[in-house]
Formats: C-alpha cells, structure tokens, sequence
C-alpha cells in the first residue's frame, strides 16, 4: 500500500515499536507515522533503516476485530486471493509487488499477530511513487479506477481454489440492511429515531428495491463470483509517474458476491463531486462525465466477463449501493454512531443525507444513465 490522506490520524501508540518489531521488517525500527485509515481500521505507515542509511517503509494496520469478528478468516481470504492475483500478474509479466498487495509475515511465520492486549495487527509492503485520492483531481483518475477495478474483477475470476469465508455476513444484502435499519428504529434505543423521519420515509418508498439484487442471485439468474465489496476510489493506488490506477487495495470485504455490487459502489464513491458527509445538500449533485469514465474504463477490462443482465443493471447498481450505503449510515446514527468512525456530531446523519440526494439524483437522470452504459459498450 501507499500513501493515503493524512486527515484527522490516529495518535502513534507507544507500542508500536513493539508491534512492528513483531514482523519480518528488514533494517532498523526508524519512527512511524500515522495515516487516515478510512472508517473501520487504524494504519501507520513505518520506516526501517537499512544498513548504508537507507530508510524505506511498511504499512502496519491494526484490524478492528469489533467489526471484523474472525480477523484469522479475513487474513486467509486475502492470503489466497492476493497468492492468485500475483500468479496472475507473473504470468502476464508484470510487477506483483505494485500490482497487488504483498503481506509481511510475522517471525512466527504467520500473516496475523495477536498482541497482548488482545489486538490483530498486520503489515503490508508499503507501495511507494503511488497513492490513493478521497476525491478524483480528474476525470482520468475516474477512468483509471474503473479500470483498476475492472482489472481485479478479471483476475479473479478464474479464482476456483478454497471457499472464501464471509467477512462480514450479508455485507451487500441490502434487504437485510433495511431490515436491520427497521429493527433499529423500533428499539430506538439512543432516542434519535424522531430526528430522522424525512430519512426513514425516502427509505421506506424505495424498500421494495432492496430486494431486487438478492432475489435474482439466489434464483441464479446472477453469477456468484469474487467480488471486492468496497470500490471506492480511495482503494485504488494511483502510479504518481504514469497516472495509472497499478493496485487495488483494501481487500477487507473480498469475498463472494456480485460483480454488480462492486461497479455499484465505485459509481457511488465517485460520481458526487463533494466529500460524503457534506452538509450542504445543494452542493450534491450526479457527475454524468465521471459516470460515463467510470464506465468506460470498467466495460474496458471487465466487459466480456459480464451477463447482458447485468449490463444492464449497471445504472440499478449504482443506484442500489448508494441507497443501501445511505441506510448503514443511517442504522449507524440511530444506533448511536457504533460502527463508521466519526469526527463530529451528526456526522453519520449527514453521510446518509448525501446518499440519499445522490439516490434522488439517479433517479433524475436516469435515462441519460442507460445512454452511457450503452454507448461505452459501443466504444
């Protein structure tokens, strides 16, 4: 991994050195630095000095087992598709350690260490010379991430080696989500269920497409396959030299599902020009030229592995991953903010009101959706 955004780290623990003295880090502890680490797990980034002065860097990740309950199930999922990928990237002559992620070992010998405090650590080759954005700085970068993640969708999609375990049970079961949010708002137990009404009714009068997705993989009409469940662009390591999306990363949530879910997501995380908790809901809006290089780059590299129905899901899934990600926010706020990490007050409310806008934006454009699915088909 790279260098990701440095906003609001976490303070560096005074066992760090420790914990980095774990794994199979070559040359001498140097200092540590702490990276923004997204919602769920805590990342630093940590230098070893070489014999000869030279200092490079790791990538140390503290799991968050409150949300991740098996971490030793999620580290094998990625052992055995990051192992694929890189046989594949061999095979094709490429460079697997910028292409996928390369695990550290422990001393031990394992991927995963269990500290005395009871925390799950890992470590990763630290990618240097590449990046990743929280939001695109050109439409390019767009197009670069859907091939990125079109890319991946088709280097594992010949993966037929061990089962993969489910990280997270029902993690794209959007049906479920809105159960769960249902069930939430009935125990209300944080007494926030009254300051989300308008929310709960946008949720409730598009409750019956929640279930579309899940309906047509269990009657089969969907093909299962490995999907990576969390494409949003800040998983895409961007080369800083050629501008190319080289390494799909966070791969937390690999695991069985719909390739739909995966373009879904990334058309979430992209096509609203403004930060996912933003306030102002004026400012949101549908990007039609980010969809349309979203989509292109996607159709690129992934096109010729899809179903007719699912390209023709293509704008469904954009629409359905946004509602559902506006629903785990919105289940979140009313729980009392238990999963998504947050910086402020209400900030889960105003994720779930920007993904919701964003929803009723889909829907206003529509038409004009499809026309861009078909004419990168075309292309």
């Amino acid at each position: 991994m790279g260098t990701l955004s440095t906003t609001q780290p976490d303070p560096i623990p005074a066992r760090l050195r420790d914990i980095a003295e774990s794994f199979c880090f070559v040359g001498e502890y140097a200092g540590a630095e702490a990276l923004m680490s997204g919602h769920i797990n805590d990342t630093y980034a940590v230098w070893y000095r070489r014999p000869g002065g030279v200092a490079h860097r790791y990538l140390l990740q503290r799991i968050n087992h409150q949300v991740f309950r098996h971490p030793g199930h999620l580290m094998e999922n990625i052992e055995r598709v990051t192992g694929h990928i890189r046989k594949r990237i061999q095979v094709a002559g490429g460079n697997p350690a910028r292409e996928t992620l390369t695990l550290i070992p422990t001393r031990s010998g394992s991927t995963l260490l269990k500290s005395r405090g009871g925390e799950y650590w890992r470590a990763a080759l630290f990618i240097e010379g590449a990046r990743t954005y929280q939001v695109p700085q050109s439409l390019d970068q767009v197009y670069q991430a859907g091939r990125a993640f079109g890319r991946f969708q088709e280097l594992v999609s010949d993966y037929a080696l061990e089962p993969l375990h489910e990280t997270i049970p029902n993690f794209h079961h959007t049906q479920k989500r809105y159960e769960v949010l249902v069930e939430a708002i009935d125990r209300d137990e944080m007494n926030r269920a009254g300051q989300v009404q308008a929310e709960i009714a946008f949720v409730e009068q598009r409750a019956g497409e929640t279930e579309r997705l899940v309906h047509l993989r269990a009657t089969g009409r969907l093909p299962e396959c490995v999907t990576h469940n969390d494409t949003k662009l800040s998983n895409v390591m961007i080369d800083d030299e050629t501008g190319k999306g080289i390494c799909v990363i966070d791969l937390d949530t690999v695991m069985p599902g719909l390739a739909l879910y995966d373009f879904g997501d990334a058309a979430r995380s992209v096509v609203n020009p403004v930060a996912e908790d933003e306030q102002d809901l004026g400012k949101v809006s549908l990007d039609l030229d980010t969809f349309a290089q979203l989509t292109r780059g996607y159709l690129e590299t992934a096109g010729a592995l899809l179903t007719p129905l699912e390209i023709e899901l293509l704008p469904f899934s954009a629409k359905l991953m946004t509602l559902e990600c506006g629903i785990r926010f919105l289940t979140d706020y009313v729980l009392g903010d238990a999963y998504f990490r947050v910086h402020r007050p209400h900030q889960n409310l105003d994720r779930s009101r920007t993904q919701f806008k964003l929803v009723r934006e889909m829907e206003n454009h529509w038409a004009a959706m499809q026309r861009i699915v078909a004419t990168a088909l075309a292309i």
